[in-house]
């Protein structure tokens, strides 16, 4: 496909336009092949999009001749395929309609995301959300010395710049807005516990010793809809993918591979050739 702009050859005399132009409508013939309206109509749809942002009638153009080409390709070559050519389109088009399959279950229609956002979002209560900062030290020793400095007057923001060990040392410790789930449990409890402009003492996680101050705290609603259509597509799809698929195998009837087979077959094509 991607050749076919290129081209400038004539490679067989076009059929006149007809009257009704309709998707029966013959656009070109190869020996007894037709090439209708509706077959490049098709193709079209299945290009990239690069292609498809082409003016119409240089890509009618182009990609009426690729179509020509192929079928006189086809009508002179297509009797002389090998075997391993024969079962490379087999896979092809076993692969093709199982991906229309797939893609007829996931045609996600604007209601659909909606529902679905109704569904997550519809009776989701408001939900906190915490400003902080912390200095991450070593030791618990360290984070009380800190502690007790804070309690005497000294600047939060100053003691994270010098002795915070974590990436938010340099801007004070700040680690902005968060919500449940975010952090890891300890520091969440910690951050929960406190009221804002609080210190915390002490607190150990994985990463070491903490010391929390709560700059601010808020409740917040269910996200906007536009702000999550992207992961709710992404999720309905999933599930529809999975429940297409489970469907499918439950009507087969499948018998797996009861035999062992040294892997290494698989890349032989001796195998297989003619």
């Amino acid at each position: 496909m991607k050749h076919f702009i290129a081209s400038t050859a004539l490679v067989a005399t076009l059929a006149a336009p007809a009257v009704a132009q309709d998707a029966d409508t013959v656009l070109a013939t190869v020996n007894d092949k037709e090439i209708t309206l509706g077959y490049l109509i098709a193709v079209v749809d299945s290009l990239p999009q690069q292609f498809k942002d082409l003016p119409d009638e240089q890509l009618l153009d182009g990609l009426l001749r690729q179509l020509i080409r192929q079928e006189a390709l086809v009508a002179s070559h297509g009797d002389n395929l090998d075997r391993v050519q024969r079962l490379q389109i087999e896979a092809q088009e076993v692969a093709l309609i199982a991906n229309f399959a797939v893609a007829k279950a996931i045609d996600l229609t604007e209601e659909d995301l909606r529902a679905e956002y109704d569904k997550t979002y519809g009776n989701a209560a408001p939900q906190p959300e915490f400003n902080a900062s912390h200095i991450l030290v070593a030791t618990e020793e360290e984070a009380a010395s800190l502690v007790a400095q804070l309690a005497e007057g000294a600047d939060f923001a100053e003691l994270a710049r010098t002795f915070s060990t974590g990436p938010s040392g340099p801007r004070g410790g700040s680690l902005g807005w968060f919500g449940l789930g975010q952090m890891v449990p300890p520091f969440e409890a910690a951050a929960m516990a406190l009221e804002v402009g609080e210190v915390s003492p002490p607190v150990e996680t994985q990463f070491g010793w903490h010391v929390l101050i709560l700059n601010d705290k808020r409740e917040v609603g269910p996200p906007a809809f536009e702000n999550v259509r992207d992961t709710l597509g992404e999720k309905l799809s999933e599930e529809r993918t999975q429940a297409t698929v489970d469907a499918a195998m439950a009507a087969a009837t499948i018998v797996d591979r009861e035999t062992g087979i040294d892997p290494s077959l698989i890349r032989n094509l001796d195998l297989i050739a003619d």
